[in-house]
């Protein structure tokens, strides 16, 4: 299909247009089906080749849009057919659509009403990339964490029933969703409560990178229907060659096929707890979709769950083959699927994991755990290096902490790289379990500060906040990649428990020190002396801060700076005499500023009895929507700009 220009600039070459797969099906004639669906109501009267040539433009669609903005592909072109047969079958939106993570709605936009807004996604002042409540009715939950989609829909059937509603909750779940144990907390509660609620369990195998554990051997145990042929002539065979019990079992499973394909598949697991099972079903035959999920909606009731195998990253050559590099990119060039050239600067992420490899060969008290994002935290080439010392516990975040301090409490020392946001999943375990003892892990909050185009379920702008009121645990925050790498040497080689938050992205790029060292506990650094001003930039904002400085003096104002790089403890000595002396604080953070670093240090100046002006820069007590990180550090006015504007407000102030 050719795609309209203004809403996707991106121009496909013919060899562009190959690597896009065709359909299996002859084109529709009469033009392009998608720009004529405003809502689902629309692709309804569709007939099946209709909806077949529907799907492949809104694979292009995404394809040529994500290569433009970056976002979640491969998830996306995963569940196209999946999304149709949802809306086509479901009166949404009175159904409700719940979509786990949310990172696979794309389609589900295109289709409601977001089809001329689509080019924005991502964008600064866009669609977001996740169901987002304000931009449409058909998006019922902020979902951006996985493994919430099975608890919110249970509590919309729990209202719908005493409500006396009749219309249809769906839950659309990810297996590796099933990885996290809130998923199963809900279906053992939905079992238990019997409700209306049908669960659609999207099975490609894959999380963000490839599953693992137990659980997801257990759901890849698929047989096709001559497998499944072929298994029952065998028991049927043995079980007649029996006695009179084979018989009786024998009768019981000819009753009852799915009885059968149940025990051998994961239904078993799921009709243990009360559901209804049914599947496995291909997720990109839209016949077989629509024909079970009519099925489902007339003629079933109570607890469903119904098991649907899809390829992600269905329809692109590249994303297909290598689903987890093309989960959630950048820009890139869809011939050759390769990345748009970057800063080439090095990120904290490499960083990290450059500098995590380091330790670990020379300590093998090392080991590093992940929750399912081995290559997005930078452990892949630890995982490889060390695999006895590497641990993807899955989506479980909570089991990950507590995990670790089991490993700490026999000697190890273990680093959970986790991004910060979804730290946040845990805070019971990190106080309980981890600080409570006083254990020696370390906790790499990477994606820390605003994060960009993920929008306000990814930033992680809380953690100084939730980090900082914890008894036993050391929080630091590097100025630069450098810092990075020693302030994780210290961690790892300290007797408590320590967190160091980084941000996305490339650092200052700054030359790398060949030999780590240990930094002292709590002190932090002197960069310029000033007396006027004294200025306290933590992380990422530090050199912000140095250039504000040099512009200050442009002005007449000397301001000195400080890298506290430890949120917890402070260096109140260090702090306290430069505070004293300028007689003018102001503090700047790429975090919230209730609860944050700004506020510690308030509260630091306060209990020394040192009563001077001081304001903070941070964010306001609100979520944050998505822009690039330039563009939310200059709203925030923690850029350079910002800086010397609250710089001259605190002089103002003090005079």
């Amino acid at each position: 299909m050719a795609e309209n220009a203004s809403s996707c600039p991106d121009s496909r070459s013919a060899e562009a247009k190959d690597i896009i797969m065709a359909p299996t099906h002859s084109p529709v004639q009469g033009g392009d089906l998608l720009d004529s669906i405003d809502s689902p109501d629309d692709l309804r009267g569709f007939n099946l080749r209709e909806l077949e040539q529907l799907a492949q433009e809104i694979r292009e669609k995404i394809i040529t849009t994500v290569a433009e903005n970056g976002g979640h592909l491969a998830p996306c072109l995963g569940v196209v057919e999946l999304t149709l047969a949802l809306h086509y079958v479901f009166d949404t939106p009175k159904d409700k659509l719940v979509w786990d993570v949310g990172h696979q709605c794309y389609a589900h936009k295109l289709i409601t009403g977001r089809r001329d807004k689509f080019h924005t996604l991502r964008q600064y002042q866009g669609i977001s990339g996740f169901p987002k409540r304000s931009e449409s009715e058909y998006d019922v939950v902020e979902s951006g964490h996985s493994s919430t989609s099975i608890s919110y829909s249970l509590g919309l059937a729990a209202a719908k029933e005493l409500q006396d509603d009749d219309s249809k909750v769906i839950a659309i779940i990810g297996d590796g969703s099933m990885t996290a144990g809130m998923a199963f907390e809900a279906l053992n509660h939905a079992g238990d409560l019997h409700k209306d609620l049908i669960v659609i369990l999207n099975d490609n195998e894959m999380s963000i990178s490839p599953n693992v554990g137990a659980m997801s051997s257990f759901l890849s145990r698929k047989l096709n229907s001559r497998t499944m042929r072929n298994l029952k002539d065998h028991v049927e065979e043995g079980l007649k060659s029996m006695s009179s019990v084979g018989d009786n079992i024998l009768s019981v499973l000819r009753k009852s096929e799915d009885s059968l394909k149940a025990f051998f598949t994961p239904g078993m697991l799921f009709e243990a707890l009360k559901f209804k099972y049914i599947g496995p079903i291909p997720g990109h035959d839209l016949e077989d979709l629509i024909a079970t999920l009519r099925n489902v909606r007339y003629n079933t009731h109570g607890p469903v769950l119904i098991h649907v195998l899809t390829t992600k990253g269905k329809g692109y050559a590249p994303a297909e083959e290598n689903p987890g590099e093309y989960h959630g990119l950048g820009p890139f060039t869809i011939a050759t699927g390769k990345p748009l050239p970057s800063s080439g600067s090095i990120s904290y992420t490499e960083v990290f994991g450059k500098t995590i490899c380091s330790l670990a060969e020379s300590d093998k008290r090392v080991c590093a755990i992940t929750a399912a994002m081995p290559a997005g935290t930078g452990l892949t080439a630890f995982s490889q290096r060390f695999p006895d010392r590497f641990f993807d516990v899955g989506i479980a975040e909570q089991h990950a902490v507590t995990f670790a301090a089991g490993l700490a409490m026999d000697g190890l020392r273990p680093v959970v790289t986790v991004y910060s946001s979804f730290m946040q999943r845990a805070m019971d375990q990190l106080i309980h379990d981890v600080c409570l003892p006083d254990l020696p892990v370390t906790f790499a909050l990477d994606r820390a500060g605003v994060v960009g185009d993920d929008g306000p379920t990814h930033h992680g702008v809380f953690d100084l906040s939730f980090l900082r009121f914890i008894p036993n645990l050391t929080v630091m925050a590097p100025k630069d990649e450098n810092e990075l790498q020693h302030m994780l040497y210290t961690s790892v080689n300290n007797d408590g428990p320590c967190a160091i938050r980084y941000p996305r992205g490339s650092g200052a790029d700054v030359p790398l020190d060949q030999e780590l060292r240990a930094l002292p506990i709590g002190r932090g650094e002197l960069l310029r002396e000033g007396k006027d001003l004294l200025l306290l930039p933590v992380g990422n904002r530090v050199y912000p801060a140095l250039e504000a400085a040099e512009g200050l003096a442009r002005l007449g104002i000397d301001a000195a700076v400080i890298n506290p790089r430890f949120i917890k403890p402070l260096d109140n000595e260090l702090i306290g005499d430069w505070a004293s002396a300028c007689g003018r604080v102001l503090t700047v953070e790429d975090n919230v500023k209730k609860g944050g670093f700004g506020s510690a240090v308030l509260q630091m100046l306060h209990e020394m009895h040192l009563l001077v002006p001081l304001r903070t820069l941070g964010y306001g007590n609100k979520f944050i929507d998505q822009a690039p990180q330039q563009t939310l550090w200059k709203n925030a006015g923690i850029d350079v700009a910002g800086i010397i504007k609250g710089a001259l407000e605190v002089m103002k102030q003090g005079s």
